[in-house]
């Protein structure tokens, strides 16, 4: 009998190590350089899309929309097509307009970071204007749209892996999180900046990585207080496999906090990177039976997920697309 619970608790002491197998380095949850626009619309004088992550949501389009116009019914996550939501109380017309993001290139000469070359970088550029007035305040650095945890990369040959937009705002088998790290460059602002994000279950949460009154290049980091580095002290659980969903982090924005006793007015930043460190939600065991191959299961589960994201975005840029066509247009606008 003391033999038997002696295997069990190696075995339980096996599986919880398991689980807290970690990548040897942080994971890329988001780095702006991918981001750069490299595709040129047709009408254009430069790029303004990012080929990696663009989405066609043309087929959430009705029949009254013209042929011509369809390739409108596009967009991506270049840094250009990023929004600014400022808090209800501060969102006067001078803020929302002087509020926006745009591409932001390192000098060819710039210095080493951490080891690092920092030279013809790109990264995301935010200008905020808050209030001058002394009340609290706030901004959310967000992307176009809600970035989809399970869409296919175009081209695919084989069989879809909702790969698209991994380490592109996705994070798949994420178990606890250790430590969320963000390279910001600061412009000594007593602001303060934190990160969003939400999981497989759509449970969201703002996580605080610390305040810009620097100058320069900085790595800020967030360690969890609740990580338990010591195996023998975590509760054991066993969790089943298959057709379990796999566990994901999805990044949501960027968040800027602006103290009623600091500064007003414009404020700027800059951003290279985020970066995570987390415990495999589980470790892939070489099975004797390919339980995807047998079943399915997974591949129409993700499928119906596929098509709700892409019809949930479309729905949004649709109606973007037909207020854009409704705006007052200058005479020379019209005749161009």
């Amino acid at each position: 009998m003391k033999k038997i619970c002696f295997v069990l608790i190696i075995l339980l002491v096996f599986c919880a190590t398991q689980a807290m197998a970690q990548h040897s380095e942080p994971q890329i949850l988001i780095d702006f350089n991918d981001l750069k626009a490299d595709v040129t619309r047709e009408g254009e004088d430069k790029p303004s899309e990012n080929q990696a992550t663009i989405v066609d949501y043309r087929s959430q389009a009705g029949a009254g929309i013209p042929a011509d116009e369809l390739d409108e019914l596009k967009t991506s996550l270049a840094i250009g097509n990023w929004e600014v939501d400022l808090a209800s109380s501060s969102q006067y017309r001078e803020n929302v307009m002087y509020s926006y993001t745009k591409e932001a290139a390192t000098i060819g000469e710039a210095a080493d970071f951490e080891g690092e070359s920092m030279s013809n970088l790109t990264v995301l550029a935010v200008r905020i204007h808050f209030p001058e007035a002394a009340f609290n305040s706030y901004a959310v650095v967000k992307p176009p749209f809600e970035i989809p945890a399970y869409m296919d990369k175009e081209g695919e040959e084989d069989a879809r892996k909702g790969d698209k937009f991994d380490n592109k705002g996705i994070l798949k088998n994420v178990g606890p999180i250790k430590e969320i790290q963000m390279v910001v460059s600061g412009r000594n602002f007593p602001h303060g900046i934190g990160v969003m994000f939400k999981n497989q279950d759509g449970e969201e949460r703002t996580v605080f990585l610390g305040y810009l009154n620097y100058t320069g290049w900085k790595r800020l980091k967030w360690e969890n207080p609740q990580y338990i580095t010591d195996v023998r002290n975590r509760e054991l659980k066993s969790y089943p496999l298959y057709p379990k969903s796999e566990p994901f982090i999805k990044f949501l924005g960027i968040v800027v906090y602006r103290d009623a006793a600091k500064t007003g007015g414009d404020f700027v930043v800059y951003v290279k990177d985020i970066k995570v460190k987390y415990d495999l939600a589980w470790k892939d065991f070489e099975l004797d039976i390919n339980d995807e191959e047998v079943w399915g299961i997974m591949q129409k589960r993700e499928e119906a997920r596929r098509k709700a994201e892409i019809r949930r975005l479309g729905n949004l840029h649709i109606l973007r697309y037909l207020e854009k066509k409704k705006m007052y247009k200058e005479e020379e606008e019209i005749s161009d």
